[in-house]
């Protein structure tokens, strides 16, 4: 099962905002895609929250988008950001990428975000949030979110 950002949002509201705010911090993150053997490769990438949807968007033909046109799983990692502190949270999405070819789609995406032309464009189809942080200096605290599901939170001492 599956779902784009704005189910993710209306589930999850407070969770959603968090996460939205830790990719907003930085302006580059980490996805990790399937090489053609398996393997995984990380890759630096920007991500716009525009529209209800989570948008990947990549320079023609790179490695990512060969590996997301071959097998669309991908997990994507905020920057943590400098230093050890990483206020918000540890966060991870996982899902599926799908290729946006619809013009008037990717014209609009253009308009709001003006990457360099030309560019691939990639919609989330969101299989899990996870956001992880440690609480009064004495807990860890794992926050999972999946479609369908209600959200699980586990606290380790």
């Amino acid at each position: 099962m599956t779902a784009n950002w704005a189910s993710f949002v209306a589930a999850e509201p407070d969770l959603a905002k968090t996460v939205e705010e830790r990719f907003k911090a930085f302006t580059h993150h980490v996805l990790a895609t399937l090489r053609t053997d398996g393997s995984p490769r990380t890759t630096g990438l920007e991500v716009r929250f525009l529209n209800g949807e989570l948008w990947l968007g990549m320079m023609p033909d790179s490695r990512k988008v060969l590996d997301l046109r071959r097998d669309p799983r991908f997990a994507l990692q905020a920057n943590p950001g400098e230093g050890t502190g990483m206020g918000g949270g540890d966060v991870r999405i996982s899902g599926r990428a799908v290729e946006v070819d619809d013009p008037e789609t990717k014209a609009a995406y253009g308009e709001e975000v003006e990457p360099p032309e030309p560019f691939h464009l990639f919609r989330t189809e969101l299989t899990e949030v996870v956001r992880t942080y440690v609480e009064n200096d004495t807990h860890l605290v794992v926050q999972v979110w999946k479609p369908g599901e209600t959200l699980r939170t586990i606290k380790r001492t």
